[in-house]
């Protein structure tokens, strides 16, 4: 399996696509294996795809791309700014509560990243704040979004690791929001005292009038993972028929209450849509293929064993499979993360008898992590790009978000009960 894992390493480096090289490495397998036939591969990509719970997923993204179309998006960033922007740090305050906001929109950590890098980078640097600081604000707060559902991350995990995701759902809100805070806090303190903003570059602070105005003009974008809970929570509809509401609500409030969706852009939207899906619905069919890889070799009883050996207390465990999450993170899309080593950790952490739904909330933000950080971060070169930063001034005002982040999973760990407080007492 090591000779594999360094094909598949060497293939990313060359510039291969993510889906090929799984897929590359795992019809490698098939093709030198003697006892399996390469027909295998072809039946577990079918397989990979038969599944109801997986209907989620073109689903939530399509109703981001006919929210980011139909003005709902554009409410919630006024709305944010309204709530935010006179605090020190103006609009990179605002990026992290549209985060937040998005979270139960776009479901998506880089289509959020990058959605805002257009919307509020040029912004953010006009207001005083440096490029890098910036560009860290917008890209780190996205990790909000692998929280707050319908987080995709989420779905794939409850998904493969047979867990669920309503509870999952429930699992990531507290987390979402102590993590919207903490790096509010960081905002906060590197503006007063480094950059010295002052509060006359600021908007006002706004009035109860002005902000319930606001909060009446969105409230239907607000509403929406609410109503997403409930259905979900008491049975009204399962994961994927939620996907499928949240497709209708975005059409519906788009075109008879915003008014602002016409058939063409609705069109545009599912053009846009049908790429996004094509390449995530790709990783997920190789991805099958390697899981059946896994499988086959006794991965996770060996990987369980291993860990095992080295100690059987949960604290410890829990700790060795973040820090590992951490570093493939660092090296493999968050996607491909979830879905290959989902079926090869949950078995370890459910031995020692560590809850699946606070492993996958923790899992699904360190990964996500990974995303925002050298040297295959996706969502920061993306940032990086529209923003036009350089990675080195990005790095360097990142540093302060990056410590936050690993200090607040750190308290996540060490205090399952702030995770699970939410679906212990409501499922």
């Amino acid at each position: 399996m090591v000779l594999y894992l360094i094909l598949f390493l060497a293939l990313l480096l060359i510039g291969m696509p993510l889906a090929f090289s799984l897929l590359a490495v795992g019809l490698s397998y098939f093709a030198l294996a003697e006892h399996i036939p390469v027909v295998v591969a072809v039946q577990r990509m079918v397989a990979s795809s038969q599944s109801f719970p997986l209907l989620a997923v073109p689903f939530f993204i399509l109703a981001g791309h006919i929210m980011n179309i139909s003005g709902i998006t554009h409410r919630l960033i006024q709305f944010a700014n309204l709530l935010v922007a006179w605090i020190a740090g103006g609009l990179a305050h605002v990026t992290i509560v549209l985060s937040a906001l998005m979270g139960g929109v776009s479901g998506s950590a880089i289509a959020d990243a990058a959605m805002q890098a257009r919307i509020l980078g040029k912004p953010m640097e006009e207001s005083g704040l440096p490029k890098g600081f910036s560009a860290a604000a917008i890209c780190v707060s996205a990790l909000i979004t692998a929280c707050i559902p319908p987080s995709i991350g989420l779905i794939l995990y409850g998904y493969v690791g047979n867990v669920s995701i309503g509870k999952l759902f429930l699992a990531g809100i507290v987390p979402g929001v102590l993590l919207m805070f903490t790096l509010m806090l960081v905002v906060y303190l590197t503006a007063k005292f480094k950059f010295k903003q002052s509060q006359q570059s600021l908007a006002k602070l706004p009035k109860l009038a002005e902000v319930l105005s606001s909060a009446k003009d969105c409230i239907w974008a607000l509403l929406f993972p609410v109503i997403l809970i409930v259905t979900i929570r008491f049975g009204i509809f399962t994961p994927s028929e939620a996907g499928a509401f949240a497709v209708v609500y975005a059409c519906v409030i788009g075109r008879f209450v915003y008014k602002e969706l016409s058939f063409k852009s609705l069109m545009t939207s599912v053009y846009e849509s049908v790429d996004d899906i094509g390449m995530v619905m790709l990783i997920i069919l190789s991805s099958g293929v390697i899981g059946y890889l896994i499988a086959y070799e006794q991965l996770p009883v060996s990987m369980a064993q291993g860990i095992q050996d080295i100690s059987q207390n949960p604290a410890i465990v829990l700790l060795i499979c973040l820090v590992f999450l951490l570093f493939v993170g660092m090296l493999m899309e968050g996607t491909v993360t979830v879905l290959l080593l989902t079926p090869i950790l949950v078995p370890v952490i459910q031995s020692v008898g560590i809850d699946p739904v606070h492993f996958g909330v923790l899992m699904m933000i360190v990964v996500t992590f990974g995303g925002t950080t050298p040297p295959v971060g996706v969502a920061m070169y993306t940032v990086c790009n529209i923003m036009k930063c350089p990675l080195e001034t990005f790095l360097k005002d990142a540093a302060p978000f990056y410590l936050a982040v690993i200090v607040l999973v750190v308290l996540l760990a060490m205090f399952p009960s702030l995770v699970m407080f939410l679906p212990d007492n409501l499922f």
